[in-house]
């Protein structure tokens, strides 16, 4: 699943090609993946140019001239594709063609990529906004007692991070992913606050010059502790797996436990 750093890096490219390009067509081949009727979607974006592209949590903005607004979500295993190809790629859920010839389709083999017309605002801070500080992190967590690599995958909380990212930040911050969210204290929570910027805004720059034109897939390779080809951290204490489900956590005995 792309997380926040390459959403960052595929709205940026995304932008850089279509940002001021007029809708010239409005496929919507998977109608049960978007919030409205292909007719309605057609009647807010045909002929209009998009002004912005921009990410926010896990989801990509293309905002329009009239101020139609639709927000795309790739879910695991979607993928953005721009072509100048009149056929429709398999797998297609929403595809704009634009003046000029370029296409961009939404694709998802397994259904689950959606897009929404409109969606409604969402209040809940951004994990790369100013607002996401330690006092942030003091206020959200005084009464959560789940452990805190739970909380910081809750996108009802804070958006944007995903599982890979969350071992990263909580190895880079000294916290066990399996501590009380409560318990954690005030000088660790600075270290939370500071690792998550760092971590992402390192991850976005890292994609950015390993793969400069990406609009789909996930770069890892960079990644200190969440890597399965890595055995051990960059101080060489060894990596441990735990599965719980289909989700594997990472970490260190570097890092401490509070409960």
């Amino acid at each position: 699943m792309p997380e926040l750093p390459d959403l960052e890096v595929f709205s940026h490219n995304l932008s850089s090609q279509l940002k001021g390009k007029q809708v010239k067509e409005v496929l919507v081949p998977n109608t049960k993946k978007i919030n409205v009727s292909a007719k309605e979607l057609q009647e807010a974006i045909d002929q209009q140019k998009i002004e912005k592209i921009y990410r926010r949590g896990k989801e990509i903005y293309f905002e329009f001239e009239n101020k139609a607004l639709l927000s795309l979500h790739m879910m695991l295993n979607g993928e953005l594709h721009i072509s100048k190809e009149e056929e429709v790629p398999k797998y297609a859920i929403i595809r704009l063609g634009f003046k000029g010839g370029l296409n961009l389709t939404l694709t998802d083999f397994r259904g689950l990529a959606n897009g929404t017309l409109n969606p409604e605002a969402d209040n809940t801070p951004d994990a790369l906004a100013k607002e996401v500080n330690t006092q942030f992190f003091q206020e959200i967590l005084a009464n959560k007692k789940a452990a805190i690599k739970n909380i910081l995958l809750d996108q009802h909380v804070i958006r944007g991070i995903g599982n890979a990212y969350a071992d990263e930040i909580l190895w880079e911050a000294g916290i066990s992913p399996f501590s009380a969210a409560n318990k954690i204290p005030g000088s660790k929570l600075k270290a939370l606050s500071k690792a998550v910027r760092h971590v992402l805004e390192n991850a976005v720059k890292q994609i950015q010059g390993s793969k400069p034109g990406l609009i789909s897939g996930e770069v890892r390779d960079f990644l200190k502790i969440h890597n399965p080809k890595k055995t051990h951290s960059p101080s060489g204490v060894p990596i441990q797996v735990k599965k719980t489900g289909a989700r594997k956590t990472y970490f260190t005995d570097e890092q401490e436990t509070f409960t």
